[in-house]
């Protein structure tokens, strides 16, 4: 397909997609009447459907197509963040699970106040809006200056399209609706990602084999250097950053977490994150062997790219490239939703898990405590509404101010970053305070600032570590520097055993 805009069979694919989901936010409209149901779905949703939610918010479209661009233009290394995924699952397994069911909280950051005080929970959800505020348009932006040139449609126009789809349905049938269009948006997505794989091993010459070959001589397989540069993206260094990333998500996201009040019983949600954390492990190799067999197609075929500029420059073009010239029609359209899919999934996630904090640590924490079910649900409507229009905004604003946005994003995910440090001085130390903790925060977002925006600074000031550390080193910061301020003032306790609770509600703080 060379001409823009899609033929009448893939539209017609496209377009049973965008009806399905639809039709899944009317059909749940009914089991979403109350503050419970649409923040928690009742809590009766099978343990297999909230795995594949769980896969579903991890891959989104920055997934589907950025993957595919580094093993064009590098190499595996990125696999080896899904390397940590088991790791991190485990303990969200052993620890995270069974902490977040036996409060039956359905905010991920409630049991910080009574652990360090109002502040900490504040904080923390805070960071939270601020941070997927900030994906929610980022996601929109690349998709749809993906999807522009495939669809014939404007970029504003896939911004619109997908973000209001999106939010119909989370509107329309809360967390219930959301899980199980994540069901249907991950069978699309990798329904989509085969097609792609299975089209361009086919298109090639020499099939397997000089897909395996060619890959092979261009060392387009290494998972990267096994030194110990803490400079560069080795193999130790992305290890280390991916699994404190998924101990994040699992620990301290809202979009995890309310995963966990959602399934039916603990045992449910603990298989839940081992299915979401199995599914993305060859996921993602699954989108690394396309970018791959992206890279052995136009070096053995290089007459099949068409474009004046040399397609190595562009690494991040050639998938795209691909979808829009090599796909046959009605494939085209399952790519295109499988597309939508991905960005879907992650949006829907976003937008109900903002609401829900939005009610829980807003407006039932600090100005109606005692809030009936009808007020209930039009917070929670309303901020659905708020956020979802928030996210389109966001990314419209993209398209034209996009290096101010990127400094957003830059400074949310600084102070986010101080969120696992923060859980984890909870559950590691049991006598730790409200001052102990805000110092620990305060130190860590210091570490995490000096990390991530080193490249702003003078060069005798710059970070000699990678920017994945920053996560890792803020981290540890809080930990450590919560934990001796706290010993210093006499109040630190280490936990004995991992089976003790980690604070009564009267430790401190409003419960």
């Amino acid at each position: 397909m060379n001409e823009p805009g899609l033929p009448v069979l893939d539209l017609c694919v496209l377009g049973l997609y965008l009806a399905g989901m639809v039709g899944m936010g009317w059909a749940f409209r009914r089991r979403s009447a109350s503050s419970d149901q649409f923040m928690r779905a009742g809590g009766r949703v099978p343990g297999w459907a909230v795995g594949l939610s769980i896969f579903g918010t991890y891959v989104s479209s920055i997934s589907f197509l950025a993957l595919p661009g580094k093993a064009v233009a590098e190499n595996w290394n990125p696999f080896v963040f899904s390397l940590s995924l088991p790791v991190a699952a485990w303990v969200a397994t052993r620890w995270f699970v069974p902490f977040f069911r036996a409060r039956g909280e359905v905010s991920a950051y409630h049991h910080l106040e009574s652990r360090f005080g109002p502040w900490a929970r504040s904080y923390a959800a805070l960071c939270y809006v601020l941070t997927q505020l900030a994906r929610m348009g980022t996601i929109l932006y690349l998709l749809a200056l993906a999807l522009a040139p495939l669809t014939g449609w404007s970029v504003p126009t896939v911004i619109l399209v997908t973000g209001l789809v999106t939010l119909f349905y989370a509107w329309m049938g809360g967390i219930e609706a959301v899980v199980w269009a994540d069901v249907i948006q991950s069978v699309v997505l990798l329904a989509g990602a085969l097609c792609c794989l299975v089209l361009l091993v086919v298109g090639l010459p020499g099939g397997v084999g000089q897909l395996v070959r060619v890959a092979a001589e261009h060392d387009k397989f290494s998972l990267g250097s096994f030194g110990v540069t803490p400079g560069e993206a080795t193999f130790w260094v992305v290890l280390l950053y991916g699994l404190f990333i998924n101990l994040q998500n699992f620990g301290i996201d809202q979009n995890y977490v309310q995963r966990y009040a959602v399934a039916c019983s603990e045992q449910a949600a603990r298989r839940s994150v081992w299915l979401g954390a199995w599914l993305y492990l060859p996921t993602s190799a699954l989108f690394l062997l396309i970018g791959t067999a992206l890279f052995v197609r136009y070096t053995v075929q290089p007459e099949l790219w068409g474009d004046p500029t040399p397609w190595l420059a562009r690494p991040d073009a050639v998938f795209p490239h691909f979808l829009r010239t090599g796909l046959p029609a009605g494939v085209t359209g399952l790519v295109v939703a499988a597309l939508f899919a991905a960005a879907q999934s992650t949006l829907s996630s976003s937008i109900n898990g903002c609401a829900t904090l939005t009610l829980c640590d807003g407006y039932r924490r600090y100005l109606r405590p005692e809030a009936g079910e009808r007020e209930s649900m039009w917070v929670l409507r309303g901020a659905t509404v708020l956020y979802g229009l928030g996210g389109i905004a966001t990314a419209l604003a993209m398209t034209r101010v996009k290096s101010a946005l990127d400094a957003w994003w830059q400074l949310a995910s600084v102070f986010s970053g101080g969120m696992l440090g923060l859980f984890l001085l909870g559950l590691l130390a049991r006598g730790a305070r409200g001052t102990a903790a805000a110092v620990g925060v305060g130190a860590g977002v210091l570490v995490i600032a000096w990390i991530s925006l080193s490249r702003y600074l003078p060069a005798s000031w710059r970070s000699p570590f990678h920017e994945f550390l920053a996560v890792v080193a803020g981290t540890l910061a809080i930990l450590a520097v919560g934990w001796l301020w706290g010993m210093v003032t006499g109040r630190v306790r280490a936990r004995p055993t991992p089976e003790q609770p980690v604070a009564s509600p009267d430790e401190g703080g409003r419960s």
